[in-house]
C-alpha cells in the first residue's frame, strides 16, 4: 500500500489493547492514518493510543462498526483482527455478515515491513528479547531504525517506534501459522520448539511454518546451538555460544553471574574482542549474539556496537525485578513453555547462588506459575512438572484459558500431582488474591519469588502492593 492510499485508509482494530495489535495501531497513527479500535479492558496501550488520536470503544458490539462505517465514509475502511478474536465476536461476525474488508494483523505488519529494510525476528523463544536488543543496538549505532515488537522496549518505552527510517526491526509470530506472510531482508530464527498445540499438531508442522519464513527472507540468520534449526535449515550466517568453528558469529562465555556476562567475540572463527554485557543468563547471551550478528550483517561498525552494549536492557516481564516486600524479592517473567521455565529457574538459581555467598541465611527459590492455555497444559504437563519441580517451593494457580474451550476438563491439578512425585513442596492455589491473603504464610524472608506466565499473572505485584498498603495503614 503506497503512502497516498495509506492516508486514504482507516483501520479499526477488534481487540486493540493486545500488545501486538496496539503496536500496529500506534504505527499506523504515526504514519498519519486514522485509527479506531475496541477492547473490553482499558490499559496503558489503549490510553496511549487515545492520546495519539485513536477512537477507543470499551465494548465490542455491532454499533461500533456502524459508527465507524458512517464516520469514515470518505476512506477505505480495514477491519483488523488477530487469531485471538473468535468468530462469535459481535463486531467480527457483523463485519463478515456485511461483507466488510477484514484483514489479519499479519497482513498489516507485512504491509508496513515492505516499506523498510526489514529485520524480522522469529523463533519459539526469545523473540521479544532479541527484538529489544537489536532495536537498542540499531537505535544507538545508526539513529536510523524503527521497531514493532510484542513487548515494551526500554529505550523507547513502547512496543512501537515507527519513523521514516531505513531499518525496521519486526517481531513476527509463528503461533497461528501466519508467519508465511512476512518478507524480510534479514530473517532471524532464534530456535524452534514444539508449541502452540492449539494450532500445530507436531514439531514437523512448526518446522514447515518456519521454512516458509526462511524462503521469504533474502538472508537467513540461524542459531547453530538449536538442534532443530541446525538439522532442518542451512545458512552461511549462523551464531553460537558453544563454538567459534563453522559459524559466522560467536560469543563464548567466560563468566556469567547475576549482574553481567563476559565473553569472547568471534567472527568467522577469528577472535575479535572480549565483551562485557550487562545482562545475565545464557539464553539472553544467545539473543544478544543474534542481535550483534544481525547488526554486523547490515554493516554496523563493531566498535560502535561494543561501545553501546552497556545500554542493553531486558524488555518488561523478562526476569523483571518488581520490588521487595519484607526481604522477599519478586520477579516477573513471561515464561509459559517448559523450556522457558527451565531457563528462568536457572537464572533464578544464579541470583540465589550469589545471595547465599553473601549471607548466612539459606535463600529459597519460589516458583509461582500460572499455566497458559488448556491445550498447552494437556500437551506438556510432564515437562512442566519436570522443570517446575526444580524450584524449592512451587505454587500453581488455575489455568489462564486465553479464550480456549476446555472440553477435556483440564485443570492445574494435573501438573501439581506430577510435581508432588518429585518435590513435596507444591500446592495448588486458586488465584492471586488467595496468594496475597496468605503471602506471609506461603513465603519467608530471603525468598526469591519467580512469578511466571503469559496471562494476567503480572497483576500480582499491584494486588500485593495494595494489600500491604492497607495492612500498614
Amino acid at each position: 500500500m503506497d503512502k497516498k492510499l495509506l492516508l486514504k485508509s482507516h483501520f479499526h482494530f477488534i481487540g486493540i489493547g493486545g500488545i501486538g495489535m496496539s503496536a500496529l495501531a500506534m504505527g499506523l497513527l504515526k504514519k498519519g492514518c486514522s485509527v479506531s479500535g475496541s477492547d473490553l479492558v482499558k490499559n496503558d496501550e489503549t490510553n496511549k493510543l487515545e492520546k495519539l488520536g485513536a477512537v477507543i470503544f470499551t465494548s465490542q458490539v455491532r454499533q461500533n462498526i456502524e459508527f465507524v462505517t458512517s464516520k469514515f465514509t470518505n476512506k477505505l475502511i480495514n477491519f483488523v483482527v488477530s487469531s485471538a478474536i473468535k468468530p462469535e465476536n459481535e463486531e467480527f461476525s457483523y463485519c463478515k455478515e456485511k461483507n466488510l474488508l477484514i484483514k489479519h494483523r499479519s497482513e498489516i505488519l507485512a504491509m508496513l515491513m515492505r516499506t523498510y529494510t526489514a529485520l524480522a525476528i522469529a523463533g519459539s523463544h526469545g523473540k521479544t528479547s532479541t527484538s529489544t536488543f537489536l532495536s537498542t543496538i540499531l537505535e544507538l549505532c545508526t539513529r536510523n531504525s524503527s521497531s514493532i515488537t510484542g513487548g515494551i522496549i526500554p529505550i523507547y518505552n513502547s512496543n512501537c517506534h515507527l519513523e521514516n527510517t531505513k531499518y525496521l526491526v519486526a517481531e513476527v509470530d509463528e503461533s497461528d501459522g501466519t508467519i508465511d506472510k512476512y518478507k524480510s531482508d534479514i530473517g532471524i530464527i532464534n530456535n524452534i520448539d514444539f508449541d502452540h498445540c492449539d494450532h500445530f499438531s507436531n514439531l514437523s508442522e512448526v518446522i514447515s511454518s518456519f521454512k516458509s519464513f526462511a524462503k521469504n527472507s533474502k538472508k537467513l540468520l540461524l542459531n547453530f546451538d538449536c538442534e532443530t534449526s541446525r538439522k532442518n535449515f542451512y545458512s552461511n550466517c549462523r551464531w553460537s555460544n558453544s563454538t567459534a568453528q563453522n559459524v559466522a558469529y560467536a560469543i563464548i562465555p567466560t563468566e556469567i553471574n547475576s549482574n553481567y556476562t563476559i565473553g569472547k567475540y568471534y567472527e568467522n572463527g577469528n577472535f575479535i574482542s572480549n565483551l562485557n554485557i550487562p545482562i545475565p543468563g545464557l539464553h539472553n547471551l544467545s539473543n544478544i549474539t543474534a542481535a550483534i550478528a544481525a547488526s554486523r550483517m547490515i554493516g554496523v561498525d563493531f566498535i560502535e556496537i561494543k561501545k553501546n552494549l552497556k545500554y542493553l536492557k531486558l524488555p518488561k516481564k523478562r526476569f523483571e525485578f518488581r520490588g521487595q516486600i519484607d526481604e522477599r524479592s519478586l520477579y516477573d517473567d513471561y515464561a509459559h513453555h517448559p523450556n522457558e521455565i527451565k531457563e528462568t529457574i536457572k537464572l533464578g538459581r544464579l541470583f540465589i547462588k550469589q545471595k547465599n555467598n553473601n549471607e548466612f541465611q539459606k535463600n529459597r527459590l519460589i516458583a509461582l506459575f500460572q499455566p497458559h492455555r488448556y491445550s498447552r497444559v494437556k500437551q506438556f504437563n510432564k515437562e512442566f512438572a519436570e522443570e517446575l519441580s526444580k524450584a524449592d517451593v512451587i505454587y500453581v494457580t488455575s489455568i489462564y484459558g486465553a479464550g480456549e474451550g476446555n472440553e477435556d476438563k483440564i485443570t492445574s491439578k494435573i501438573i501439581t500431582d506430577l510435581i508432588y512425585k518429585k518435590n513435596k513442596n507444591v500446592s495448588y492455589i486458586n488465584n492471586y488474591y488467595e496468594i496475597t491473603n496468605n503471602f506471609y504464610e506461603l513465603t519467608q524472608k530471603g525468598d526469591l519469588i519467580l512469578n511466571m506466565g503469559a496471562g494476567d499473572c503480572h497483576n500480582f505485584w499491584s494486588i500485593l502492593n495494595e494489600k500491604i498498603i492497607k495492612i500498614n495503614n
